[in-house]
């Protein structure tokens, strides 16, 4: 029975990568302006939460100089990385990903919100 569980993870994960990249950057520029107030992508600069410049594909909880929660460490210690998919899981929801994230942000609830601002975070390298 574990396997045919593991197999269909899978299977349901390689058909919802595709959808991953759909994301439209330029309309995740606007919802980005909901993130914009604690979050930097142009400078590399900390503000309230640490820098987004160059977040995808950066291991979690790694941006030299800023305090983290004890809770987002472990999830960097656990060897976390800021993916597409990993992002995925976080915006809708960051408390449930990370119960006592310092981030007072309830999350992105359209899931084309969280495609499109991924799309623009990929264009901040």
């Amino acid at each position: 029975m574990k396997i045919t569980t593991i197999i269909a993870a899978a299977v349901i994960a390689a058909m919802c990568l595709p959808a991953l990249a759909d994301g439209d950057a330029a309309k995740g520029e606007k919802v980005f302006v909901k993130c914009k107030t604690c979050h930097d992508v142009d400078k590399g600069v900390n503000r309230v939460g640490p820098t987004l410049k160059g977040v995808v594909g950066r291991p979690v909880a790694s941006v030299e100089g800023f305090k983290y929660s004890e809770d987002m460490l472990a999830k960097g210690k656990e060897g976390a990385v800021w993916d597409e998919a990993t992002l995925a899981a976080y915006l809708p929801d960051p408390k449930a990903w990370v119960p006592k994230t310092k981030m007072a942000f309830a999350g992105l609830k359209k899931p084309e919100d969280v495609m499109d601002l991924i799309a623009y975070l990929k264009t901040k390298p």
